[in-house]
């Protein structure tokens, strides 16, 4: 299969769960389609970034060699797919310590930003799972996590109920 052709063939679930599911484990199909990833036009970037949610879904472990261009890539100029789709994946894999502080910068900005709902909500719970070996981590996100609760989307409330109960209280010491 062309990767490429494939992602620019039709935008769809299927398609998408498709082309995953012939990447399978393969690290050099990975590989491929991390290369469109990040180099591709928008489009395919787009419609990457879709697929690596659903081939990591499976597979966590081929995003190991990528963490790093997958954090720094969330600081630059990148389409709401694939902030969602990068920070979906994250949130549910641990973070090597080299590469926490750069995560946490990332998230607190999207959180703290215009950023859509969905893309709040998993920085959230990337700040919350960083926040479990970090406590300081955890007292800011929960103070930025109640600034915002007033003025917040029902996906942020849902969100922030599950968290805050997760977090170090802002008032106990270390």
């Amino acid at each position: 299969m062309d990767i490429k052709a494939a992602l620019l063939q039709e935008h769809s679930k299927t398609q998408a769960q498709r082309i995953a599911a012939y990447i399978g484990s393969d690290p050099e199909q990975f590989r491929e389609l991390m290369l469109l990833f990040f180099k591709g036009e928008y489009r395919v970037i787009q419609r990457a970034a879709w697929v690596l949610f659903f081939c990591t879904a499976n597979y966590p472990m081929l995003t190991q060699p990528y963490l790093n261009p997958l954090i720094s890539n969330l600081e630059q100029p990148v389409s709401n797919a694939v902030k969602r789709n990068t920070l979906r994946h994250l949130q549910s894999i641990p973070i090597p310590p080299n590469l926490q502080g750069q995560l946490a910068t990332v998230c607190f900005n999207f959180l703290m930003g215009s950023e859509p709902v969905a893309i709040k909500a998993f920085a959230m719970t990337i700040l919350a799972n960083l926040a479990q070996s970090e406590p300081d981590l955890g007292r800011e996100l929960k103070i930025i996590i109640q600034d915002q609760l007033p003025y917040a989307s029902a996906g942020f409330k849902a969100r922030a109920r599950t968290i805050l109960p997760q977090l170090t209280p802002i008032n106990s010491l270390k």
